[in-house]
């Protein structure tokens, strides 16, 4: 009895303490610590995807904008480039109406000529040659597209005519019509360059 006593003595059982674990416990700690490992790795993924879906849209928002800016320009230049032709168009078109306007006194004058040369016979060589400088010039107005106006029994139209003075009309149809053309009226390209001076039957 006594040896074993002593025995138990010298070599005494080990008993649990709260230091010691035991195997479970340490195994439900360990996953413990794995998931929150996975924990924080699944929020760091989490993180890194919302920059990266931040930075897309970010992208996609700069693209549409500039894509914006583009069309809009790409518009104001197309305006740009019609009105431009358009202006010179009508430059073109009209370029040389300041030249064209004063050259009609000269016309003028021919016209007032060859009236007061109505007694001369057709075959005088002056008359010839006046005649002959006088259609070079209307020929020359044609081809820059300047056409006199229509006047004489067409009704009055203030687009056209500017009327001069009223007299009786010599006939029921002549009245609100244009009965004699004190000065002729031109069209340039249909743009009116000289109103006719008229008068009108009532």
């Amino acid at each position: 009895m006594t040896e074993e006593k002593k025995m138990t003595t010298e070599n005494p059982v080990p008993e649990a303490t709260g230091e010691e674990k035991t195997e479970s416990q340490k195994t439900e700690e360990t996953g413990h610590v794995e998931h929150e490992e996975d924990h924080k790795s699944s929020m760091h993924r989490k993180s890194k995807k919302d920059k990266s879906q931040e930075m897309i849209h970010e992208l996609e928002t700069k693209i549409a904008d500039f894509s914006d800016r583009h069309l809009r320009l790409q518009a104001e230049f197309d305006n740009f480039r019609k009105r431009t032709l358009k202006e010179k168009a009508e430059l073109i078109k009209s370029g040389g109406e300041h030249v064209l306007v004063n050259m009609l006194p000269v016309i003028d004058d021919f016209d007032r000529a060859l009236e007061a040369m109505k007694e001369v016979p057709d075959d005088d060589p002056a008359k010839i040659g006046f005649q002959l400088i006088y259609n070079k010039f209307k020929e020359f107005l044609k081809k820059n597209h300047v056409k006199e106006i229509e006047a004489v029994s067409q009704p009055f139209d203030v687009d056209l005519h500017e009327a001069i003075t009223k007299i009786p009309a010599p006939s029921e149809e002549l009245k609100g019509k244009v009965v004699d053309v004190i000065l002729k009226g031109y069209l340039l390209n249909d743009k009116v360059i000289r109103f006719a001076k008229v008068v009108i039957g009532e």
